[in-house]
């Protein structure tokens, strides 16, 4: 289970229209340091609207560190970097190095990206979830906005997250330059800028912990948190995720919780956006279904959210997926909360969701599909298979 820190304040917001506008309000007030993480830093309103606000507060004299991921974020654009270096933004890339034909170059450690969204400001406040910096109107081939979550957090747990960006600053600096950054000493106990006073606790404080994916020690904390949940689980088990092909083990925790008597809702892409993903999940369909784990496709737009509320009382908000990329190779960050009020405020937002959006698969309809239809999922499938041997995953994977 996660290691649980009390006494915080957290805040559920909903799509970029609350993150963002929640994101510049505490970068405008940062006084010593910003941290931002995030995958995809795209050239539209939203990324000149934030990249205006790390400006800003780099000119007011607060450390700003921006980390992009080399691939999600290869499109920077160069006018946003130039206007940060004149600023005194300090940015990193994540394994910059991507090689023109990677698509035909199937190396496990091409696919070992920095897929986590994540920021902290004076080690006071911090952002946590699945929301990229694009503009949520920008979905092109879906209906605006894109669906997704994201948790503001006060408290102590902030210096959790702030340890955390802290940590892979470093060690990106450190590759990327030959040397350690300042702030490694700090991670030591030593002295300097990285050592900020801890947040003390609010008072009925909410419990939650930051739990993260990496190559190294937490190989498989954010899959070891859910299916400790979901074996935990008496009454009900909601999950959103935007791609959707877990493995085996994964796949059993589910379809056994159903069987003694948990209602297991997954809210998952109704729409083709990446067309191996869509056609390869949909074999596991029947399985599913058969095993009465109800499954809705979300069509109204553009399914984003990696969420979770277990029993009404336990909630999760990430950057995670539940599928290869972000199990088994991505750096990841979800943080989960032990506390029936927002659990409860994340349930009814996506059982709003569901009611306006989503559509229900019915065994029945899925059994009749067409052969063309089933043709391609089983391609899909076999495809998605194949990379997963190829890159060496055991059989629950």
């Amino acid at each position: 289970m996660p290691d649980y820190v009390a006494g915080n304040r957290l805040t559920l917001l909903r799509n970029g229209e609350q993150y963002f506008p929640a994101l510049i309000e505490a970068i405008d007030a940062a006084r010593t340091e910003v941290f931002l993480e995030t995958y995809i830093f795209a050239d539209d309103q939203t990324g000149s609207l934030l990249a205006d606000a790390l400006a800003r507060a780099a000119v007011r004299g607060p450390a700003v560190r921006l980390l992009l991921d080399g691939f999600g974020a290869r499109d920077f654009a160069p006018r946003f970097r130039d206007m940060l270096a004149r600023a005194g933004v300090e940015l990193l890339v994540f394994r910059p190095q991507i090689s023109p034909t990677w698509r035909l170059r199937i190396r496990r450690m091409r696919l070992r990206r920095m897929h986590r969204k994540l920021a902290c400001v004076d080690g006071a406040v911090a952002f946590v979830g699945g929301i990229n910096v694009i503009d949520d109107y920008d979905t092109p081939g879906h209906t605006p906005p894109r669906y997704d979550y994201a948790v503001r957090i006060e408290g102590p747990l902030t210096a959790e997250v702030r340890a955390e960006a802290l940590r892979l600053w470093t060690r990106v600096s450190w590759a990327t330059f030959g040397r350690h950054w300042p702030g490694f000493e700090a991670l030591a106990g030593g002295t300097g800028e990285a050592r900020l006073a801890p947040s003390p606790p609010f008072a009925n404080g909410q419990r939650a912990a930051l739990v993260v994916r990496d190559n190294v020690r937490h190989r498989r904390d954010i899959e070891e948190a859910y299916l400790a949940a979901i074996e935990a689980a008496r009454e009900e088990i909601l999950i959103a995720s935007a791609y959707f092909f877990p493995g085996r083990r994964f796949r059993r925790a589910l379809t056994n919780a159903a069987a003694r008597g948990v209602r297991v809702v997954l809210l998952l892409q109704g729409r083709v956006e990446y067309m191996l993903m869509h056609y390869a999940s949909r074999a596991l369909y029947g399985s599913l279904l058969a095993a009465g784990v109800e499954i809705q496709e979300y069509h109204r737009s553009f399914l984003h959210a990696k969420v979770a509320v277990f029993d009404k009382r336990i909630a999760s908000v990430g950057s995670s997926n539940i599928d290869p990329f972000s199990l088994l190779l991505a750096r990841e960050a979800n943080v989960f909360v032990e506390d029936e009020r927002f659990a409860g405020e994340l349930r009814a937002s996506l059982v709003e969701a569901i009611g306006r959006g989503a559509r229900a698969v019915a065994l029945g309809g899925w059994k009749r599909l067409p052969l063309w239809l089933r043709i391609r999922i089983w391609i899909g499938y076999g495809i998605a298979r194949l990379l997963m041997i190829v890159h060496g995953y055991d059989r629950d994977h």
